[in-house]
């Protein structure tokens, strides 16, 4: 069955419009993980509209598509700074529970690819520090987080491309680049990391598949997907020797939205990498990283088997959607700061 006729373009801008969660749908396209991972081409729900434009999808020159729920404009340095200190917060109780926190902060798409947005569309000067703007609010909290924006860059500036055409994902080559990046922090901040050496995931083989991106399968009409055509997505496969993500006690934990699913290749080779298993939870939708973190710690996974290390994986455009976000989460995710943190130290025994 093609789970991707489910939701027509005109029904997903009436949902957003309403509010509602694409949630659903989205979950129908790529499943959820925890543990094992599932192997399917994912999308991510975006939350409301920017007010940059009222199109959910900005059509860009060369097929190119971007994602419209982040501001191209405006950074609300409140908003950056409210997550920031619950982050830090986090990050303290989790340390107190002998967990270290790795934040994995992914940039916006627009950054690398500007000059394919739609004529008249630029980024603000504020925008295009937003990135390092957000770095160094949670460096003046005591969260220093790796800089995926210049790991991407440097895969880039090689002649690959680090986000796929028309999906709101990326690539291969730059969660492989991300993986490796991270696992050498964590080598190197953990290097006692718990577990036997080869109890890494292996690497299976790499295929091709041709389709379209998840920004042009649900948000655009047939003429225009049409036009914007298909595109090769790379897919690394399971080793025959062992699945994807093996479930049960890691030393290394990800939680996170549909960019760290097993599809795109990052949690196996950070699994790789750093020779350990690695277990990981996601969900596809607008559900936020709030909720995915709290759904982790308040587990029956992280009760038994707490790892030493938790990757939490959060989206710059979004970044200042605290857990209250209105509109921006779906109704099941939203709650107030105060509420969040209660729930994390229940979760943790404080």
């Amino acid at each position: 069955m093609d789970t991707h006729s489910l939701l027509t373009p005109t029904a997903a801008r009436r949902r957003l419009r309403a509010g509602l969660p694409l949630l659903a749908v989205l979950c129908a396209l790529a499943g959820t993980g925890t543990g094992a991972a599932q192997a399917q081409a994912p999308a991510a729900a975006p939350p409301a509209a920017s007010k940059d434009d009222s199109a959910i999808v900005l059509v860009g020159k060369d097929g190119w598509l971007f994602p419209a729920w982040g501001s191209l404009s405006e950074v609300d340095m409140q908003a950056v700074d409210a997550s920031t200190r619950l982050i830090a917060e986090t990050k303290a109780r989790l340390a107190a529970r002998g967990v270290r926190l790795e934040l994995l902060l992914l940039p916006d798409k627009v950054l690398f690819y500007e000059d394919r947005l739609p004529a008249g569309k630029v980024v603000s000067a504020s925008v295009e520090k937003r990135y390092d703007t957000i770095l160094g609010s949670l460096q003046k909290a005591g969260v220093d987080a790796l800089d995926a924006r210049k790991v991407l860059a440097g895969v880039r500036a090689g002649g690959t491309d680090v986000f796929y055409r028309s999906d709101q994902h990326w690539t291969q080559a730059a969660a492989d680049a991300t993986a490796d990046a991270l696992a050498a922090r964590i080598k190197q901040t953990v290097p006692n990391l718990a577990g036997e050496p080869g109890t890494g995931t292996p690497l299976g083989k790499e295929t091709r598949e041709r389709r379209y991106g998840d920004l042009a399968e649900l948000f655009l009409p047939p003429e225009q997907r049409a036009a914007v055509g298909r595109e090769t997505f790379t897919v690394r496969r399971a080793a025959e020797s062992q699945g994807l993500l093996d479930s049960g006690k890691a030393p290394v934990h990800v939680t996170g939205h549909s960019m760290v699913q097993a599809y795109f290749g990052f949690p196996q080779k950070l699994s790789n990498a750093l020779d350990r298993p690695v277990t990981v939870n996601w969900k596809a939708g607008n559900v936020g990283p709030w909720i995915m973190l709290l759904e982790y710690l308040e587990s029956d996974d992280f009760r038994a088997n707490p790892p030493q290390v938790l990757v939490w994986q959060m989206f710059e455009p979004v970044y200042g959607f605290g857990p209250q976000a209105q509109g921006q989460w779906d109704n099941a995710s939203i709650m107030t700061p105060a509420q969040f943190t209660a729930r994390v130290n229940k979760a943790l025994g404080q």
